[in-house]
This record gives structure tokens, C-alpha cells and sequence, in this order.
């Protein structure tokens, strides 16, 4: 029977290699030190009593970086040709802090890794963590430059003292690129170069047990780019907490939280009408929850206390205000068994929406952005999740909340009309950040199956519908997102192979016809305001060879369909890309 199962696991994953492809390009890293996303690292206090089993020798040796910014009910799908998902095999268990790595593919692309780390005395690590990746783009595709690069420099310090862990960690990140998605016209040659540095301080202290002061963490980060825009963005959170209060004897605990934090971003732009925006917002959380079993209630609140400022060169004056906001905090989850546990609830929050946030989404916005932040008045959500035989993990839930300035991008039109030596942003190539009030409602689900040992599937798909008051359809957000993915490891845990594959619906968007008349050339611009960006279905496989315990080599398959599609209207990205490398562990 499990000859047969290991058998239909080998035909699947090789059917899956015909069937998928995938939008970005990967970061193509291998046991990557990446920063984790909140809803999987970020402890959210909802009173839900915490288990910290972990003294400083069993602690984990990786530096964690944190994310302290809420996530909005908006899409968090996040698009680009040289950042992606990391669909690389890691050897879990074995894998070793001390490496590095090298590797070449088609499309001119360089890969090149370091992570070294030394323990000291008192059990104080200190290490060194360095990438790049770099690609000559698609130089079939276009008359004008498309090439684009990705650095990061880091250095980190764990320490593991007696009632907590200290993590320390810096970050310098150069990311080189291209406004290269010119579809309106036919410039040939020109400088489309843009260029991000961002430099990032993060520290967190972590108590060991849950009483009082739970964690301490403080985030900053120093962002500048071509044009001369700066932003710098400050934070502090502060979780306080009393967990495992006994009631009577009713069997049921009481645990208590307090969330405290204050976050300040102050952005300014150099080009065009020159934006430039200050906010500084302070949070506070106060939750309980009553506790039985796997069953709980939470009630809380949030509280946010915004203080803004925008200006540029169109206003008269500095516009100010000051808002205080409330939103509900309630969870219930009902465990019938451990194959079935329903839970629903409501949330909302406030989302500062920085420069640095902006980029990540989508990296071929212009340098100058009016920045607002993005409010959750409430969104309701209801679910079932559940093991079953420690074999199937599903989690199924459906959603609907208020929204007010959703945040998504517009397409620009030509700044100018007239210019013959334009600017890089100057093509109707780039995007803006616009805003709308609206109702928002999503379903989700996720699957895991573990048939075997050596074995892991899963797959998410999520569907997300925006009803806007102004706009008839949000720009550049998919209706229906998927994922399907698989880890396979053979011949003694030597071999591990992996694929990916991303799907996502159609996007519609905004678009520009120009058209040129005169003598110098004026040019006549038409705005189509349903244009739509195909959908996609892309695959990446992954492949890692262990020679020696100190020696691997692997290869990594992106877009195996070759399929050119877009990200964002005019920004193709590469066809399928084939890598291999080596890697030295010690």
C-alpha cells in the first residue's frame, strides 16, 4: 500500500510540473533567512493563553525578524519580477546556520549567498547574512534596459539569558531596477533606472513566561531612493499580560492582555507636486479570555489615536487632524472535536501606509505618493478549522467587513505632454496609490495532507470582492488567488524535491492610448479605465542533492510554462528560468 502511495506521489508531482507556472520571478535562495510574515510569526494577543516551553538550550539558534504592522482585510497578494516566494528545498533538521552558495541560470542570472554565525560564551550568537540576486531581464522583450538586481547585508546578535531571549538585528538592502513596462510608446534607449536603499534596525525581547511584561519589540527603518524621496519610520510595542488565572472551580481560566504601541513615519518626496506626510499613531489593546479546553471566548477592544499631517506643492497650507478611533475585539472558537472546531468573530484596525509598504507591493510606483492610512472599521468572520487522524489540516472561513480609503494603484498617465528628454517615471510606466471607501467580502480556505512521512501537500485559495463607492472595480487586485505546493523527500532524506504552483484570476486596471500630433510632438492621451491584465497559472520546481553532509547541489525550474504574462500593466516577466548551484555547509 505505501509502495503504491509513494508511487501516485512521483506521478503527481511530475504532472504538476505540465500543469502550473508562477508570476514573479523567485528570490531563488536556499534555506533563506527570511523575514517571516505577521500571521505566522507575529504574536497576536487575543488572551489566548500561550505554552512557552522553550529554556535558552532548547531555544531556536535563527535570528527572528519581526513585522509589527497590522495586516488589513485588503489583499496581501504582492507582485514582482525579482521578489518573490521562496519555493526552495530546505533540509529541516539538518540544515546548518554556517553556509554559502552559488548559482547560475538563464536570463544572465547570479545567485549569491553567506549566512555565518558564531555561539560565544554566556550563549550570545553573533553572525553576518548576505544575498544577491541579479538578472540581465528580458532583452527580447524590449528595446530599453530591463536589468535588475537585489542585495541585502545583515548582521544579527541572539542572546539567551535567564528570564528571556534579546534578538538584535541590521539590515541594509539595495534593490536595482527598471521602470521598464512602456506599452503607450516606443522610446528606444533610455534611462529607466530606479533605486531603493533601505536600511532596518529591529530588537525584540521575549520573557519566557507570560507574566506581567510578556515582550518588548522596536522596529525602525531608513528608506531612500533615485529621486531623492526619504522616509523614516519608527516603533514600539509593548505586550502586557496575566494568563492561567484559575476561576473558582469552574475549570475555566482567565487570561489578560494589554497591547501598547506607538508607531511614527514621517515620508517626503522631491519630484513632481513634492508630497510629503507625518504620522504618528499610538495603539492600546486590552483583551480577556475565558479558556476551557480547546474552547475560548475573547472580548477586547482597540483603541487608535492618530495624529496626521500631509502637505505638497497644490495646497495652501499644511493639512492637519487629529482622530481618535475604537474598533471591536471578539473570538469565540467551539471545540467539538479535534476534527472540528468552529470559531467567529469581529476585528478592525488602522494601517499606516508607508512608502517602504508601497514598494513592496508593487516596486514600479513613482516617487511621489499621498500617503493615508487604510481603516478597518469592523469585519465579521466565521470558520471551521480541524485535524483529522494528525493526517488532514483544513481551515475554511468566510468574511465581510467596513472599509474606509482601501488602498490600491492607478496607473499614471504622462506627466507631461511635450518633453523630448524624459524622466524615467515619465511613460505612463508607473503608479499611484489611490484610496476609496468600501465593503469588502472574502472567503478562505487551506488544506494540508501528509499521506506519508517524506510527503506534505497543501493548498490555499482565497477569494476577495471589493464593493468600492467610487471606483466600479478595485485596480490591480485579483478576484481569486491559489496556491498548490508539495515537499517530497527520498533516499534517506539525501534528496528533496519541491514544487509550487500560483494561480491567480484576472485583474482589472486602468490604461493609456497616446497618440502623437505636431511638430514639435504633442502628444493626445485616452484613458481606458476597464483595461485587464490576464490571469495566470505558473509553476516552479525545486531540487536539492546532498553529496556530502558539507556539500549539496541543487537546481531550481521557475515559470516552466513560459508564459510572458504581466504583473502590472506593461511589466512582463521573465519565461522559464532554469538555475543550478552548489552549496557548502560548515
Amino acid at each position: 500500500m505505501n509502495k503504491r502511495i509513494q508511487l501516485l506521489s512521483i506521478i503527481f508531482l511530475g504532472f504538476s510540473s505540465v500543469a502550473f507556472s508562477q508570476i514573479k520571478e523567485e528570490k531563488l535562495i536556499l534555506n533563506k533567512k527570511r523575514e517571516p510574515e505577521v500571521k505566522k510569526i507575529e504574536k497576536k494577543k487575543t488572551s489566548v493563553e500561550t505554552i512557552k516551553n522553550y529554556p535558552p538550550e532548547e531555544k531556536s539558534q535563527n535570528p527572528v525578524q519581526y513585522r509589527i504592522t497590522d495586516v488589513p482585510a485588503v489583499s496581501d497578494f504582492k507582485t514582482s519580477t525579482i521578489q518573490g516566494q521562496d519555493v526552495t528545498p530546505k533540509f529541516e533538521g539538518s540544515a546548518q546556520n554556517n553556509y554559502i552558495q552559488f548559482g547560475m541560470g538563464n536570463y544572465g542570472k547570479i545567485l549569491g549567498d553567506a549566512n555565518i554565525s558564531k555561539t560565544l560564551e554566556n550563549k550570545i550568537e553573533v553572525g553576518v547574512d548576505a544575498h544577491f540576486l541579479s538578472t540581465q531581464g528580458l532583452k527580447k522583450e524590449y528595446d530599453w534596459d530591463s536589468k535588475q538586481s537585489s542585495t541585502t547585508l545583515g548582521a544579527f546578535l541572539n542572546s539567551y539569558g535567564d528570564k528571556g531571549k534579546f534578538n538584535l538585528n541590521a539590515e541594509y538592502g539595495l534593490n536595482s531596477y527598471n521602470y521598464y513596462g512602456i506599452y503607450a510608446l516606443q522610446p528606444g534607449d533610455v534611462d529607466l533606472d530606479q533605486r531603493v536603499n533601505q536600511f532596518k534596525v529591529n530588537g525584540y525581547y521575549d520573557f519566557y513566561s507570560n507574566e506581567i511584561l510578556n515582550d518588548v519589540r522596536v522596529k525602525s527603518s531608513f528608506l531612500k531612493d533615485h529621486f531623492d524621496a526619504q522616509e523614516n519610520q519608527v516603533s514600539i510595542l509593548a505586550n502586557l499580560s496575566k494568563h492561567a488565572v484559575e476561576i473558582g472551580k469552574s475549570g475555566f481560566n482567565l487570561n489578560a492582555d494589554l497591547g501598547v504601541g506607538v508607531e511614527a513615519v514621517k515620508s517626503e518626496f522631491a519630484i513632481l507636486d513634492q508630497n510629503s506626510s507625518n504620522f504618528v499613531n499610538l495603539n492600546l489593546a486590552p483583551k480577556v479570555t475565558f479558556r476551557k479546553g480547546d474552547s475560548y471566548l475573547m472580548l477586547g477592544s482597540s483603541f487608535a489615536f492618530l495624529n496626521s499631517k500631509n502637505q505638497n506643492m497644490m495646497m495652501a497650507e499644511q493639512m492637519k487632524n487629529n482622530k481618535t478611533y475604537w474598533f471591536p475585539q471578539a473570538e469565540f472558537q467551539y471545540a467539538a472535536a479535534d476534527e472540528f472546531k468552529f470559531y467567529g468573530g469581529v476585528d478592525g484596525g488602522l494601517k499606516l501606509n508607508t512608502y517602504a509598504d508601497l514598494l513592496q507591493q508593487n516596486p514600479f510606483i513613482v516617487s511621489n505618493q499621498y500617503l493615508r492610512p487604510t481603516e478597518t472599521k469592523y469585519h465579521f468572520y466565521v470558520g471551521l478549522r480541524g485535524d483529522i487522524d494528525e493526517m488532514f489540516k483544513y481551515d475554511v472561513s468566510a468574511g465581510y467587513g467596513k472599509m474606509n480609503d482601501i488602498m490600491f494603484f492607478r496607473a499614471n498617465d504622462l506627466f507631461d505632454y511635450t518633453s523630448v528628454n524624459r524622466s524615467a517615471y515619465n511613460y505612463a510606466n508607473t503608479f499611484s496609490a489611490v484610496y476609496d471607501n468600501g465593503n469588502v467580502g472574502d472567503i478562505k480556505g487551506s488544506l494540508q495532507y501528509f499521506p506519508l512521512a517524506n510527503l506534505i501537500l497543501d493548498t490555499e485559495v482565497k477569494f476577495t470582492k471589493f464593493d468600492l463607492d467610487n471606483y466600479s472595480d478595485i485596480y490591480n487586485v485579483p478576484l481569486v488567488t491559489a496556491s498548490i505546493g508539495a515537499k517530497y523527500t527520498m533516499l534517506d532524506q539525501k534528496l528533496m524535491l519541491g514544487f509550487k504552483g500560483i494561480f491567480a484570476s484576472d485583474r482589472t486596471t486602468n490604461s493609456f492610448v497616446l497618440e502623437g500630433v505636431g511638430n514639435p510632438v504633442t502628444y493626445l492621451s485616452t484613458e481606458d479605465t476597464n483595461d485587464k491584465v490576464g490571469g495566470y497559472a505558473d509553476l516552479n520546481l525545486s531540487a536539492e542533492y546532498k553529496i556530502h553532509k558539507n556539500f549539496s547541489i541543487f537546481a531550481l525550474g521557475n515559470n516552466l510554462l513560459n508564459s510572458k504574462y504581466q504583473t502590472y500593466k506593461g511589466y512582463k516577466v521573465l519565461g522559464a528560468q532554469i538555475l543550478g548551484g552548489v552549496k557548502i555547509t560548515f
